[in-house]
């Protein structure tokens, strides 16, 4: 029998695809709060954003995420799946076998580290499409400096900003080349690489222990539920890292304030204290669950039509 499966990849893709729609607004919130400053919290930024940007504010950045992102979770989940039919087959005879927890830890671990080959210039890309506001971009100019930027500077930078996901990849590969595209892929090795453990582990036991029939398929709102819930457990935990990820990410070489992953930390510290490195929390709790649920849901429903199909 055939371990490796392309239906997880399909149903991966459908369920990436929903769940951007879903979480982009509350994402930009995320991003303008770790990244930028002037804002004194989650509600304060939200009609910061509204006041200034309209609602099309929160949706800034979404055309190259709802493209792409589609792909990353397809590689995430057929990743993840195909890895635990891979190790089942060579530790028990069978792909069929189910996955320890154990299995499943090194499956997760894995799967993070090989999506920071595509997520990473992807978070890239949508973070510097979602800073770009002329409160972000004197902020940032401020701060690489000594303060006293004369407002027709901050305007020349201004108009320079991106016009689109495209423009924004050439813009970053004729100023930093390649390894432009992958500024903060340290940062989220560590957050994805533990992140994918708590963020699978949790749904495979809440799928468990909220769907007692062992041979019978979750309820859609078992998995709607687990999925949520696992999310906001994954993004919580992940925050302090995914802050210092968005920091570097969002960090421009013109004004180039952050040396890497270590100067970030220390600089954020000294500057701000520790409270930084949990800036967004509340917003990755409450975006990753319907976020999360969507994703599961899309992707457990597509699966079952693929395979009763």
């Amino acid at each position: 029998m055939t371990v490796f499966h392309l239906d997880d990849f399909l149903a991966g893709w459908i369920g990436g695809g929903s769940s951007v729609i879903v979480g982009h607004p509350l994402d930009t919130v995320k991003t303008r709060l770790q990244a930028g400053n002037g804002y004194k919290n989650t509600l304060h930024c939200i009609l910061t954003i509204y006041k200034k940007e309209t609602v099309t504010g929160f949706f800034k950045g979404l055309s190259f995420p709802l493209a792409s992102i589609t792909l990353y979770n397809s590689m995430v989940f057929g990743c993840f799946s195909n890895t635990q039919r891979l190790i089942s087959r060579y530790r028990y005879g069978d792909g069929r076998h189910p996955s320890s927890m154990l299995d499943m830890t090194a499956a997760s671990m894995l799967t993070g580290l090989v999506s920071v080959v595509v997520g990473a210039p992807v978070d890239l890309v949508k973070i510097r499409l979602q800073m770009q506001t002329q409160h972000v971009l004197a902020e940032n100019f401020n701060l690489a400096g000594n303060g006293s930027t004369p407002f027709r500077s901050v305007g020349l930078q201004a108009q320079t900003m991106s016009r689109g996901p495209i423009h924004c990849i050439s813009t970053i590969l004729q100023n930093e080349g390649i390894q432009g595209l992958y500024r903060g892929a340290g940062a989220m090795i560590l957050r994805d690489i533990p992140g994918y453990a708590l963020y699978f582990i949790p749904y495979a036991l809440l799928c468990n222990w909220l769907n007692p029939k062992e041979n019978g398929s979750p309820h859609p709102c078992t998995i709607w539920l687990a999925g949520g819930l696992a999310g906001s457990i994954s993004w919580v935990t992940a925050t302090p890292a995914d802050v210092v990820k968005s920091r570097l990410q969002a960090d421009v070489v013109q004004h180039r304030k952050y040396n890497g992953i270590l100067h970030c930390i220390m600089e954020s510290y000294k500057t701000e204290g520790i409270q930084v490195f949990f800036r967004g929390a509340t917003v990755n709790a409450i975006r990753g669950f319907p976020m999360s649920a969507t994703m599961f849901l899309g992707y457990e429903l597509s699966l079952q039509f693929f395979r009763n199909s």
